[in-house]
């Protein structure tokens, strides 16, 4: 079930709870919330970026982890030239603008 993060509109008439972020789990069919459910103060919803869950640790994007399974990564290192860090293929790519 996601989270969904409220805001006060008017922080001048918020409780502590909607004044910075209100964080609700509602199911996606929900009705979206238009008031703090503690102060009852007008509320809209913030975007927010999305939390993603990846397993293990950030190693597993580590140079070798990415070359054991099979894939290439290249680095930019000037404007239109690309140097592989990682895995098989050419060493440099160099894209001429054409």
């Amino acid at each position: 079930m996601p989270i969904y993060v409220y805001r006060a509109e008017d922080p001048e008439h918020a409780c502590p709870a909607c004044f910075v972020a209100l964080e609700v789990m509602q199911k996606i069919a929900d009705a979206q919330l238009t008031a703090c459910p503690e102060c009852g103060a007008a509320v809209e919803r913030v975007i927010t970026p999305p939390n993603i869950a990846t397993r293990g640790t950030l190693a597993s994007t580590s140079e070798s982890h990415i070359a054991k399974h099979g894939f290439t990564q290249y680095r930019r290192a000037a404007k239109g030239v690309y140097e592989k860090t990682a895995g098989k293929g050419p060493d440099t790519i160099m894209d001429d603008g054409k």
